[in-house]
């Protein structure tokens, strides 16, 4: 058994690999842009493993993909990579676009043309759903997208269904709600909340001065799960025995503001919220920084340049056909992938 998988410096990627290699015998080919200074440091644990094999492609050529689908001649195809940035899709939305929505086509085409019994998996997002209408949202909600981002999963999603029916191809797109880790890249909030946590925690034990983590809207809701448990949903929905699209998804809403609250707590930080609005503050007591001498006394505040243009101000996620139909469960709670990114920055810190 062969797999192509796309994207495999980022978390999802990586994680992937590493769920085949654990749980199958596939040789596996991990595709990456050929660039002058390509970040390893997701792939630590099978880069050299005798059935991985690194190899070279780019969603926008579609002669590298059709290359590597005509020669590997794969079994599966699971595509990870994108621009996976919300935040970043409206500077950039063009090269969004043709990354996540023509992208996808582009993989499709060669898919139809070189392989057509490879089982091909596209990376869905919540923010397909943007703008909800009704909670928790399930694979029949309205597309709403409120960013380029979003836009571009959206299409991406017509596009599968359109293949899918076309020619007959296995292609499925799972609508995969927020979903973090140790491998998350460190301009997603989550991860940009847990290695301040590991800096600050590390400037308090060093008695040193620290800057404060600054954050946008801290009352958005996102359904937050663990990468580790996505993947494993995602095998399941391409070994069915007809493709079908599927939510994955804790089924529980989290805002920013809880998520810093648990972070500081795992590191055993005691804080406080005070002010409104732009003016809010998370910030040690007076009597936590008097007893641990801590020269910096504010820990989290606003900073109006991370508001997006358009929020999406509530996800959640209904899982259910996902649970019931294809066996699948989550393992890792919201306070356990707290804990574990915290912990994790904090050791490597």
């Amino acid at each position: 058994m062969k797999v192509i998988v796309t994207g495999i410096l980022g978390q999802d990627g990586a994680n992937m690999v590493e769920f085949l290699l654990k749980n199958t015998d596939a040789k596996i080919f991990g595709m990456i842009r050929r660039t002058s200074n390509p970040n390893f440091v997701n792939c630590q644990s099978f880069i050299h493993n005798e059935r991985f094999k690194l190899v070279y492609g780019d969603l926008s050529d579609s002669i590298s993909l059709d290359n590597l689908v005509r020669d590997i001649q794969p079994d599966y195809f699971i595509n990870f990579a994108a621009q996976s940035f919300v935040g970043c899709s409206w500077e950039i939305p063009l090269q969004t676009f043709d990354a996540n929505a023509t992208g996808v086509a582009r993989c499709l085409e060669a898919i139809r043309r070189f392989q057509p019994k490879c089982r091909f998996y596209s990376a869905g997002s919540s923010e397909e759903f943007g703008d909800v209408q009704y909670s928790p949202q399930d694979i029949l909600h309205p597309v709403r997208p409120r960013s380029p981002y979003g836009a571009s999963k959206a299409a991406a999603r017509h596009l599968v269904k359109v293949y899918r029916e076309s020619y007959n191809l296995y292609a499925v797109h799972g609508i995969l709600f927020n979903h973090e880790g140790t491998k998350r890249g460190e301009e997603f909030v989550t991860r940009k909340i847990s290695k301040g946590v590991a800096r600050i925690y590390n400037a308090i034990k060093y008695n040193e001065f620290f800057n404060p983590i600054e954050l946008g809207n801290l009352d958005s809701k996102r359904d937050w799960s663990d990468s580790e448990d996505f993947v494993d949903g995602v095998w399941k929905m391409l070994n069915q025995k007809e493709p079908k699209d599927y939510v994955l998804s804790s089924n529980e809403t989290h805002s920013i503001r809880e998520f810093v609250e648990k972070a500081f707590a795992t590191a055993n930080i005691q804080g406080f919220w005070h002010g409104n609005g732009v003016s809010e503050e998370f910030s040690v007591s007076t009597e936590y920084a008097i007893k641990n001498n801590i020269r910096s006394s504010v820990l989290v505040k606003v900073n109006p340049k991370f508001y997006r243009p358009a929020e999406v101000d509530l996800l959640l996620g209904d899982s259910k056909p996902a649970r019931e139909e294809l066996g699948w469960d989550p393992k890792i709670s919201f306070d356990n992938l707290v804990s574990r990114m915290v912990n994790y920055d904090i050791d490597n810190f």
